[in-house]
């Protein structure tokens, strides 16, 4: 099946695509590809800083902190006007693939299928690349995957956007394949896998890295296939219209 053009459809109808395509790439995960001391579940990031390398904790573990504040319960502040952006609320609310170690829980390597509220404002993107800098800081493997044309914020493609503010150095993408599939391999070395793909292609297997040197080869296509099934027959109809 060859890769969608998403831009035809609002943020919403790729949000309900983006979960299904996570959740199919999750259970080919849990199912077929990972060994039996690593596990993946589907994990909404959250809009606040989260402890992401850190360990999961039992029910009935001790946590420091109060459950709830009284700030958390107060109703929301009413002015004259409220705005807020569309594309950045369905980008918090998207889930994510995250591989873990069995015998202590910690988070060894993410899936992230980028939305268009990643790239909606500088702010939004700066965001995304602070939490992909910080987690490969951490030794945690990413896979992401960005079905959207490039932005002001990355005109030549996500990956040269990432690459170039690891190495300060300036890579040569080709403009005809804009869409960006890429793997880091966290570790003493950085390693990007870079796949450019254009809309009308069909989706390569790509790597996702569990240790150094080691990776397991994620099937897009299949898992993408799978997922666009589950898109409304009305939405299908709008996406694969001739232009």
């Amino acid at each position: 099946m060859p890769i969608h053009d998403w831009t035809k459809v609002d943020s919403g109808i790729f949000h309900h695509f983006h979960q299904r395509w996570i959740g199919r790439i999750s259970d080919v995960l849990n199912d077929e590809l990972l060994p039996e001391e690593y596990y993946v579940l589907d994990e909404q990031r959250s809009a606040a800083r989260e402890p992401d390398v850190l360990a999961l904790r039992e029910r009935g573990s001790d946590f420091s902190g109060d459950s709830k504040s009284s700030a958390s319960i107060q109703e929301r502040p009413k002015t004259r006007f409220v705005v807020e952006t569309d594309a950045e609320i369905y980008a918090k609310k998207k889930d994510r693939a995250v591989v873990r170690r069995v015998s202590d829980d910690r988070i060894i390597a993410i899936v992230e299928v980028l939305s268009p509220g990643n790239k909606s404002s500088k702010f939004a993107f700066d965001q995304f690349l602070a939490k992909a800098f910080e987690m490969l800081n951490s030794d945690v493997n990413l896979l992401l995957l960005d079905l959207f044309p490039p932005t002001k914020r990355d005109p030549r493609g996500l990956h040269a956007a990432i690459w170039e503010k690891l190495t300060e150095e300036k890579l040569t993408v080709p403009k005809k394949l804009p869409l960006n599939l890429v793997s880091y391999e966290a570790g003493d070395a950085t390693r990007g896998y870079f796949e450019p793909v254009a809309v009308g292609q069909k989706l390569p297997n790509m790597p996702l890295f569990l240790e150094y040197g080691w990776h397991v080869s994620i099937p897009l296509e299949k898992t993408y296939e799978a997922a666009y099934r589950q898109v409304p027959r009305r939405w299908r109809k709008v996406i694969e219209e001739s232009n």
